[in-house]
């Protein structure tokens, strides 16, 4: 391949990558508050409110992320009565979808550092006059954010390769990208370097999440 195809093959994949890293940002931006409002709901005792949560996390994580994101793109649309049809962007449709089915992923990592706290760390705060709200933000969640680094860290990467599937929707991103210039150019090679772009994308995920763990080593 010459030097001028291959810059150009490059620049398009940065364009896709861009596309992709966007959806990586805007998931995390609205799933990771999103799911730790699921998992105190989830943990609710209003059987009003646990229920339909409950609901909500069995359908994330029961149904292929793939059809959810066909859903919210194309639900508003034809699912809506006449007069209140919505046609959603389809970037704003893989960003909701996306967001949703993390949130409820990482709610049950959330739940699951929290349940991991003893009681007694409770009963100590409540001894000192700290109301519940500033236990739980000042003394359990700094905790509970030490303990579900590994597993959100795991989520995350995940995140990184599931951009991918917004090519349903059509949405020019990386692995789009290189699919249709490995096709162009009758070569593998479009999608060897796609493959470089999602581990040097993944290896910086990595990296931030060691870093973070080195730095709230303190809580043992």
């Amino acid at each position: 391949m010459e030097w001028t195809n291959l810059i150009k093959l490059l620049n398009l994949l940065c364009s896709g990558a861009l596309t992709s890293i966007q959806l990586f940002c805007y998931t995390l931006l609205f799933s990771l508050p999103l799911g730790l409002a699921v998992a105190l709901g989830r943990m609710s005792k209003r059987p009003y409110i646990r229920g339909p949560i409950k609901f909500y996390i069995l359908i994330m994580r029961g149904t292929p992320l793939l059809l959810q994101i066909i859903f919210v793109y194309f639900a508003p649309s034809f699912m809506m009565p006449e007069g209140f049809r919505i046609n959603l962007d389809r970037f704003v449709a893989a960003v909701i979808a996306f967001s949703l089915n993390y949130a409820a992923y990482f709610a049950e990592i959330y739940r699951g550092g929290i349940e991991s706290i003893p009681q007694g760390q409770y009963e100590a705060a409540a001894v000192l006059g700290f109301t519940k709200s500033q236990t739980f933000f000042r003394i359990i969640l700094p905790q509970v954010i030490k303990r579900i680094l590994p597993p959100i860290s795991n989520e995350v990467i995940t995140l990184v390769k599931d951009t991918a599937l917004i090519q349903v929707l059509g949405i020019s991103e990386l692995f789009r990208v290189a699919k249709n210039e490995s096709s162009r150019l009758f070569s593998t090679l479009p999608l060897f370097v796609a493959g470089l772009f999602y581990l040097a994308m993944n290896w910086v995920v990595t990296r931030v999440f060691h870093l973070a763990e080195k730095k709230l080593s303190y809580y043992k």
